[in-house]
C-alpha cells in the first residue's frame, strides 16, 4: 500500500478494509485494493503512480496480504513488491494485534540506481472500542539513507462519530534525521467517512515515503491533508488530498484507493 499520509496516524487503505468487518470476521472476505496517484513537485516536475493488492482471511483473526506498487516524480522513479501479515487476539477489556510489513524493491534517480528497503513491525492494543495504543519500529534502507524509526500512536473515539489519533516518531539510528508529530480527525457520518490532519517537524523525504530522491538531507517538515471515504455495494473508496512543505519543497498529491471485497455481501441501498 502507498504510504501517502507517510507517519500520519492511520494507514488510509486499513481504515477502509475495517468497513467490511462482519465479511473479515467470518474468515470469508478476500479483498483486492486497487489505487492511483498523481503528485507535483515544486522546481522539479510532476509524477504520480499506482498499486495493487490482494488481502485474504486465513481465519477471522489473522490476515495475509500481497501487493506491488509504482511511483515516479520527475526523473526518479521505483518499483517494489509488499508482503504483509496480521493476527488478533482477544485479551481482557479489548483486544491485542500484531503485524508486521516488508517493502522490497528498486529504482533509478537519473542515471543512479537505488535499492528500496522498507520494513515495519508493530502491535496495537485496544481498550473497550474507544481507545488504541500502536507502537510500531520502522527499518528504512533506501538508496544511501538508511535508519531505525520507532512511532508511538494513540486514538480515542469519543463517540460513534468522531475519532481523534495523534502520533509520533523519532529515529534513533543511520541518518533519517526525523521527529515528527502528527494529528488526525475522522468524522464518521450516516453514507460518508471525512477525515483531515497534518504533521509538524523534521524528516528525511524518504521517511515520508512519498519522495524518493538521491538528495535526502532532513529538514523542517509542514503537512496537512484531507480526504472522505464512501462504500459503494462491495467497495470502498476513498480520495485523499495531501500538501508537503518539506525543506522548502512543495508537494501535491491526490490519491484515489479502493478496497474490493470479494465474498461480501452485496449492499442493496
Amino acid at each position: 500500500m502507498r504510504k501517502v499520509l507517510g507517519l500520519l496516524c492511520i494507514i488510509l487503505p486499513g481504515v477502509v478494509c475495517m468497513t467490511r468487518a462482519s465479511a473479515a470476521e467470518s474468515g470469508t472476505d478476500d479483498r483486492l485494493s486497487f489505487s492511483v496517484d498523481g503528485s507535483t513537485l515544486s522546481d522539479t516536475g510532476n509524477g504520480g503512480g499506482g498499486s495493487l493488492g490482494w488481502l485474504h482471511n486465513f481465519n477471522p483473526n489473522t490476515v495475509v496480504g500481497l501487493g506491488v506498487e509504482y511511483e515516479a516524480i520527475a526523473d526518479t522513479h521505483w518499483t517494489f513488491g509488499s508482503l504483509s501479515a496480521s493476527t488478533t487476539r482477544a485479551v481482557s477489556n479489548g483486544k491485542l494485534s500484531f503485524y508486521g510489513e516488508l517493502d522490497k524493491g528498486s529504482g533509478d534517480a537519473g542515471a543512479q540506481r537505488f535499492d528500496y528497503s522498507v520494513a515495519d513491525v508493530g502491535a496495537i492494543r485496544t481498550f473497550n472500542q474507544k481507545f488504541s495504543l500502536q507502537l510500531e519500529d520502522r527499518q528504512i534502507d533506501i538508496f544511501m539513507t538508511h535508519g531505525n524509526l520507532p512511532q508511538i500512536q494513540a486514538a480515542a473515539r469519543w463517540n460513534p462519530q468522531w475519532l481523534t489519533t495523534v502520533a509520533y516518531a523519532h529515529s534513533v539510528s543511520g541518518n533519517l534525521g526525523t521527529d515528527l508529530g502528527s494529528v488526525r480527525i475522522d468524522r464518521y457520518l450516516t453514507s460518508i467517512s471525512l477525515f483531515a490532519g497534518g504533521a509538524l517537524g523534521k524528516a528525511a523525504p524518504v521517511a515520508l515515503g512519498v519522495d524518493t530522491d538521491v538528495i535526502q538531507t532532513p529538514g523542517t517538515l509542514r503537512e496537512a491533508f484531507l480526504g472522505a471515504s464512501k462504500s459503494l455495494r462491495r467497495a470502498d473508496f476513498t480520495l485523499t488530498g495531501d500538501y508537503l512543505d518539506l525543506a522548502s519543497r512543495r508537494q501535491v498529491t491526490v490519491t484515489l484507493s479502493c478496497i474490493l471485497h470479494l465474498h461480501a455481501p452485496a449492499d442493496t441501498k
